[in-house]
């Protein structure tokens, strides 16, 4: 086997345990604490097609340990939904009114449809296309 077989080999692996540990660390998220679970859809408006919205939007929840997807829409918006901790929800509301990425340019950002859940109803965030 050559090098690069093993190399590809290899991350292949770490990009398998890497998704098991993201879906195992968001099932923990039922269990770890008395917080409620929440989810909330969101509507972002402004410059936020054709600038890495939806990436950042990924990264920044998965940093907050929330699932859920995020997608353009026809209109030349972002929609979403996140599911997570009541705080995390909070933190990432006020990062999508006020940060985004950095080349967008955020009008306005509407959330509906909050309320509290019993488990989560997604492993990851995940960019729909």
């Amino acid at each position: 086997m050559t090098i690069l077989a093993r190399s590809l080999y290899a991350y292949r692996f770490f990009e398998i345990v890497n998704r098991v540990c993201l879906i195992q660390s968001s099932k923990d998220l039922t269990n770890t604490s008395n917080e409620s679970l929440r989810s909330c859809d969101f509507e972002i408006f402004g410059t936020v097609q054709r600038v890495y919205f939806r990436q950042h939007t990924q990264e920044q929840a998965t940093k907050l340990n929330l699932v859920g997807w995020v997608k353009n829409t026809k209109m030349n918006t972002v929609q979403g939904h996140m599911e997570g901790y009541k705080t995390n929800i909070d933190q990432m509301k006020i990062w999508l009114q006020t940060k985004g990425s950095p080349k967008s340019k955020i009008i306005k950002a509407e959330f509906t449809n909050e309320k509290p859940i019993t488990k989560l109803t997604e492993n990851i965030f995940d960019i729909k296309r």
